[in-house]
């Protein structure tokens, strides 16, 4: 088969895609085609811009893992949460943002200025190969005066870190980028779950294993307090664009079936960022070495039992049209 990778938006929860990538890596798979919307852009060029056994190394260098679990149950993971939020509010996060009142200038509209984040990538990803490379790489944004959606990819035009910085400018965090005339903005304003990317460009004779890795819930329990609440309304206003992304695809497949068409065979693997029961309303700016070493850990977890589920058989493989399965798991 064909395997492609999906990468969604997320921020600092983006330590989540690089755990379930290590595991899709340790399994021997390699990706033919990776599509990545804001961090999951920036995964995906650490992976898809360096040599296979350099990338886990690139990856924990850019997220910086804590080396022992430092995580705990109760008020005080909460408070080292909520302190590591307002730390990143305050000073930004060294070689990816500073805050715009200390060195942003005025051409910049938005509270951070993201172009630290621009060196960092030419350190730790190749772009020639990125560009070159026998990986397919598409960095999705948005259009911020049209509002279309606009794919960059690597096999159309030359993929550089203004493209990957662009795909990640959420308004009004991070400044929109201009490249080739067009003022882009964060895909997840418009499409957070960068499955279209792959789809519209075709499956190819082979059969297609899309591995959608999503880092917002659509489901949670019932929440509780105001912090809960906010963290719905954040929640549900990006994982809502993947649900109605799957349902249209599911639509068109429906819909060539019923008119007799060849159907290609893709199977989707959705793989949800959902055991959330210790984050905080502002996850998304959480960048603590302890943090990310349990996202990272939760995320391996969930992609090998999405791989188990493949090899048991529980999720089939290579019939003609859509079979979307889900991988939501809650730890104990």
């Amino acid at each position: 088969m064909t395997l492609a990778l999906a990468l969604s938006g997320g921020n600092a929860l983006g330590a989540y895609q690089a755990g379930a990538y290590q595991a899709l890596h340790e399994a021997g798979l390699e990706p033919a085609f990776l599509s990545g919307a804001s961090v999951g852009a920036i995964n995906g060029a650490l992976i898809a811009g360096n040599a296979r056994e350099e990338r886990l190394a690139r990856l924990r260098a850019f997220w910086q893992p804590a080396t022992a679990d430092a995580a705990a149950d109760g008020p005080l993971d909460s408070w080292r949460r909520s302190a590591a939020v307002a730390w990143s509010i305050a000073a930004g996060r060294p070689q990816l943002f500073h805050p715009r009142g200390l060195l942003g200038t005025p051409d910049l509209p938005s509270l951070f200025d993201s172009r630290p984040l621009r060196d960092t990538l030419l350190h730790l990803a190749d772009f020639d190969r990125l560009n070159a490379g026998p990986m397919r790489y598409v960095a999705s944004a948005v259009d911020l005066e049209t509002g279309d959606d606009v794919l960059l990819d690597s096999a159309e035009t030359r993929i550089t870190p203004d493209h990957v910085r662009a795909s990640g400018a959420l308004l009004p965090a991070f400044q929109p980028v201009e490249i080739e005339g067009r003022l882009l903005g964060d895909a997840g304003l418009s499409a957070n779950l960068p499955i279209d990317a792959v789809l519209t460009r075709g499956t190819g004779e082979r059969p297609l294993l899309l591995v959608a890795i999503d880092l917002l819930p659509l489901s949670a329990p019932r929440p509780a307090t105001l912090g809960n609440v906010v963290e719905r309304m954040q929640d549900l206003s990006f994982a809502t664009q993947g649900r109605r992304a799957l349902e249209a695809w599911q639509t068109i497949f429906d819909l060539k079936e019923r008119a007799g068409d060849p159907l290609p065979s893709v199977t989707l693997l959705h793989v949800l960022y959902t055991d959330q029961r210790r984050e905080v309303a502002g996850k998304s700016m959480d960048f603590s070495p302890a943090s990310v070493r349990e996202r990272w850990q939760t995320g391996a977890r969930d992609m090998r039992e999405g791989l188990a589920r493949i090899a048991s058989g529980a999720v089939p493989l290579g019939a003609p049209g859509l079979a979307v399965h889900r991988v939501e798991l809650v730890g104990k």
